[in-house]
């Protein structure tokens, strides 16, 4: 693989990785909620979701998907359902006390992993995502183990890369607009774009 057709796959995975959607609601949510920290663990295995896809569908998994659609729309339902429960969860939230808001931060570290791996795993779109972007620029027939190794490493650094550096925007603007406690009017916000995410995946399908 030269510079070039690398320089050309990482861009397209900068600008698949930017756009907005699940994603970015997810790693906000526990950024703002939570801490720096949650934010980046969410990011974190955000992008070790989204490099597995990547290399199951080197391995023909986007191709397995195209063959059985069943698959397919049962994890894109389980994907919208995913997202709903997430928004009805915070819609549904009493705010909490300060007294328990250390307790809440440090519980929600796991939560963060769960959430931003859940979201890349739910999401089989990434698979044909991959298989029709992968198929742009290698040769099934002269794929090697370093190439492949090489992609997958390419979309993984990318996409935990974004969502760190939204992580990390996200805590500057906590503190420059004073958004050191939990606000319910912002969390409703969020809950509401949770589930409008849920009702648009489940229109897409």
């Amino acid at each position: 693989m030269t510079f070039s057709v690398w320089l050309s796959l990482a861009a397209i995975c900068m600008m698949g990785a930017m756009s907005p959607g699940p994603s970015l609601a997810v790693v906000l949510k526990h950024s703002l909620n939570g801490s720096m920290k949650n934010g980046m663990l969410a990011a974190l295995s955000h992008g070790t979701g989204v490099g597995l896809y990547a290399g199951a569908s080197l391995l023909g998994l986007g191709a397995l998907m195209t063959q059985f659609p069943t698959v397919y729309q049962i994890l894109v339902y389980l994907g919208a359902a995913y997202l709903a429960y997430l928004g009805i969860k915070i819609l549904l939230a009493k705010p909490s006390n300060n007294e328990l808001e250390v307790q809440k931060s440090e519980g929600s570290a796991a939560k963060a992993l769960q959430d931003g791996f859940a979201i890349a795993f739910l999401n089989p779109k990434l698979a044909i995502f991959f298989l029709a972007l992968f198929s742009q620029f290698i040769d099934p027939q002269n794929l090697t183990l370093s190439i492949g190794i090489i992609m997958c490493l390419t979309v993984f650094v990318i996409d935990t890369g974004w969502y760190l550096l939204v992580a990390l925007l996200t805590e500057v603007s906590k503190n420059r607009f004073g958004f050191t406690k939990q606000n319910p009017w912002l969390d409703k916000i969020l809950g509401i774009i949770f589930i409008a995410l849920a009702i648009r995946v489940i229109i897409s399908v």
